[in-house]
C-alpha cells in the first residue's frame, strides 16, 4: 500500500474508534424502553460489606421539592432504590417496586431515588408514562447520596431496619415481588443471616 493511502486510513481508523468507544458511555440520549417482563433475578448480587453502617444524612429532593434525608423515614424499615431513566436495567425493574411498596404499605417503606442530572424535566414524564401507583418520584440530581453511599453502579437498591442501619445492598436489577427479594427483605427485618452474593 503507497504511503499516502496509508495516511488516509488514519483519520477513518480514529473515527471509528470514537463511535466504538460512544457505545460505552453510561448514558444514552433517550430513556431506554421498559420491558415487559421483570427483571431475572441472576442480575442482582447482595452485598454485606456496609452492614450495621448508619444511613447518611444527605439532603435530596421528595416529590414536592422539599428537601429529605434517609432519617426522614425512620421508625419502619425503608427500601432505598437509586435507579436513572437512562438504565436499562432500573427502568426494567421499577413496575415490581412499585408493586412491592403497595403490598408491604405500612410495613416497609419503598422509595425510588432518581439520579438523573436533568431531575424533573426527565423523572416527570417517565413517572406519568409509566403510572406508578405507590412509587414517588425523589431526585439527587448531584448525586450526593450516591456517592456518601459509594454506589458505584445502577441500580442499586439498599435496605435499612427501622433504626436506619444498613441491612443489605443490592447491585443490579431483582424482580422485588419475586422469592428472592421476598426472602431477603423477611430474613433481614426478622434479623436472620442473608448471605452474600
Amino acid at each position: 500500500m503507497p504511503r499516502s493511502s496509508s495516511f488516509a486510513l488514519i483519520p477513518l481508523l480514529l473515527l471509528g474508534c470514537a463511535a466504538v468507544t460512544g457505545c460505552d458511555r453510561k448514558k444514552p440520549a433517550e430513556p431506554q424502553a421498559q420491558p415487559a417482563v421483570a427483571p431475572k433475578a441472576e442480575t442482582a448480587k447482595v452485598i454485606l460489606d456496609n452492614k450495621g453502617a448508619e444511613a447518611p444524612a444527605i439532603p435530596f429532593a421528595s416529590p414536592d421539592d422539599t428537601p429529605a434525608t434517609l432519617g426522614t423515614f425512620r421508625g419502619q424499615p425503608l427500601l432505598v432504590n437509586m435507579w436513572a431513566t437512562w438504565c436499562a436495567p432500573c427502568v426494567a425493574e421499577m413496575p415490581t417496586l412499585d408493586t412491592l411498596a403497595r403490598q408491604r404499605a405500612g410495613s416497609l417503606k419503598v422509595i425510588s431515588i432518581s439520579q438523573d442530572m436533568e431531575g424533573r424535566r426527565v423523572v416527570t414524564p417517565f413517572f406519568a408514562k409509566k403510572k406508578f401507583a405507590s412509587l414517588q418520584p425523589y431526585l439527587d440530581k448531584e448525586n450526593g447520596l450516591m456517592l456518601a453511599l459509594k454506589a458505584d453502579e445502577l441500580p442499586m437498591t439498599i435496605l435499612y431496619d427501622a433504626r436506619g442501619k444498613e441491612l443489605w445492598r443490592v447491585r443490579g436489577s431483582l424482580d422485588w415481588t419475586g422469592p428472592r427479594a421476598k426472602a431477603l427483605i423477611d430474613d433481614a427485618i426478622a434479623g436472620k443471616d442473608v448471605a452474600a452474593g
